[in-house]
């Protein structure tokens, strides 16, 4: 009699896919100051993400009013190391937006910059390689001033000449450490004087509530982040 051989039965271990966790360090821009409605572009971020028909992922705002690069760079690992949420589990993806505070020109129009041009290339340079080691970085530009609202403060002058200075030398920076940037400066001067004076606050440096709609959908238009949205965490 010929016996049958039961057949063999593979069982197939199904991957656990879990949502990403971003860390977002910045300025007052990245925790939203101005924004009485959303929040600031992150926050608005996190809430579209906690959706029922989106990703789910996990973002931690960790905006600090009046932070320059020197700040950001201090503090990035240890706020970092601290956002895993579980035990051996550091976060998948870091966001970086900083520079505007540190091109500010101090007590008058010609006055010495917040952070020295020379330093600041030196310790964007630094923030950027530290946290590259860490995990994959992104970079969301800074948005223009309204420069007819200067002196913030009365002691803080801010023009579109200085910024753009300080924002060229981030983007080569990221360009070459092949880290994405977005150009919000640029994207938003194209747009025109008169639209980025009516997305900003009376204060001439945040942007209001509209404003910080509009760099959320800048945000979103980016094709780094659709890649990062449309991603996930997958662990055997």
């Amino acid at each position: 009699m010929q016996t049958l051989a039961s057949p063999t039965v593979q069982r197939y271990h199904q991957p656990n896919v879990h949502p990403l966790k971003i860390v977002v360090l910045g300025d007052s821009i990245v925790y939203g100051f101005g924004d009485f409605e959303g929040g600031g572009w992150v926050e608005r971020l996190r809430r579209k993400w906690m959706m029922p028909d989106s990703p789910g992922h996990v973002i931690y705002n960790l905006g600090v009013r009046g932070d320059g690069v020197l700040q950001v760079s201090q503090r990035l690992e240890q706020e970092f190391r601290n956002r895993g949420e579980l035990r051996n589990r550091v976060p998948d993806a870091i966001a970086l937006s900083v520079g505007v505070n540190d091109a500010a020109r101090l007590g008058r129009t010609s006055g010495r910059y917040f952070t020295d041009f020379g330093v600041f290339q030196a310790e964007i340079s630094k923030l950027l390689d530290q946290a590259k080691q860490l995990c994959p970085v992104w970079f969301v530009g800074m948005v223009p001033v309204d420069e007819s609202k200067m002196p913030f403060l009365d002691c803080f002058y801010y023009n579109h000449e200085d910024q753009y200075r300080y924002k060229e030398a981030t983007r080569l920076a990221c360009e070459a450490r092949n880290i994405p940037y977005l150009d919000i400066f640029d994207l938003w001067m194209q747009r025109g004087t008169d639209w980025c004076c009516e997305q900003m606050c009376a204060d001439g440096l945040h942007p209001n509530s509209t404003g910080y709609q509009a760099l959320l959908q800048d945000v979103l238009n980016w094709q780094p982040i659709n890649q990062l949205a449309n991603s996930s965490l997958i662990t055997a």
